[in-house]
C-alpha cells in the first residue's frame, strides 16, 4: 500500500498550489510532509505562488524520459511534467507523506504503479474556476472557455483513498477541510 503517496489532482484554477502552500505553512517543522518537485519542459514560466519546479527545454525532457530519470511523467496543457525518482525516496521511510501535484489523465497510471495511493482532488465550482482562470491573464477568454469545456473524468481505483477539497470560499476553509480529511485517514497529524 502506498497510502502515504498523496497524488494531487484538480482542474486549472482550483487553487492546488495555494492549498498545498497553505498546508506547508500550517505544518510544523517536525511533521514529515514533502511536496515532490516537478520537472517541467518550459523555460520561460514563472508565476508568483506557483510550486517550485525544475525547468528544462523539450529536448532535455525527452532525453530524461529516454534515460528513465522519472518515477512518473505525463503530458498536460501543452507541457510535459516529470517526478524524478529521488523525489519519491522519502516513501521508503516509515513516517511522513509525499505529495505529487499530478494530472487527472495520468492518475490511472500512477495508481497502477503505486497501488493504494491517496488521491487528493482539489476542485471548485465552474463559476469560480472561470473567474480565477480569467484573473490569471495567461489565456484569452476563448481559451479559458475551451479549457472549461474540457472534461477529464476523475476515475479513482477502488484500492485508493479519496480526499476531496472544495476550494470555493477562503483558503483557510479549504485548508481546514484538507486537514480534517487527512486526519480521518490517519495521515494527519503525522508523528515526527
Amino acid at each position: 500500500m502506498n497510502r502515504r503517496l498523496i497524488y494531487v489532482v484538480g482542474p486549472s484554477g482550483a487553487g492546488k498550489d495555494s492549498v498545498l502552500s497553505w498546508l506547508h505553512q500550517h505544518t510544523s517543522k517536525s511533521t514529515p510532509v514533502y511536496l515532490a518537485r516537478r520537472t517541467i519542459d518550459r523555460l520561460n514560466f514563472a508565476e508568483p505562488g506557483a510550486q517550485d519546479h525544475e525547468r528544462v527545454d523539450a529536448a532535455t525532457f525527452k532525453q530524461l524520459v529516454a534515460d528513465a530519470a522519472f518515477a512518473m511523467h505525463w503530458d498536460a496543457n501543452t507541457h510535459r511534467y516529470g517526478i524524478r525518482h529521488a523525489e519519491l525516496m522519502r516513501l521508503q521511510d516509515s513516517t511522513g507523506c509525499v505529495m505529487v501535484n499530478g494530472s487527472r489523465a495520468h492518475l490511472p497510471t500512477a495508481a497502477r504503479d503505486y497501488p493504494g495511493l491517496t488521491v487528493l482532488h482539489i476542485t471548485a465550482s465552474p463559476a469560480v474556476l472561470r473567474q480565477r482562470l480569467l484573473a490569471r491573464g495567461r489565456e484569452s477568454e476563448s481559451a479559458v472557455e475551451a479549457r472549461m469545456l474540457r472534461h477529464i473524468p476523475l476515475e479513482v481505483d477502488a484500492a485508493c483513498a479519496l480526499v476531496e477539497v472544495h476550494n470555493d470560499s477562503t483558503l483557510d476553509a479549504a485548508g481546514q477541510q484538507l486537514l480534517i480529511q487527512l486526519e480521518a485517514l490517519g495521515l494527519w497529524p503525522l508523528s515526527p
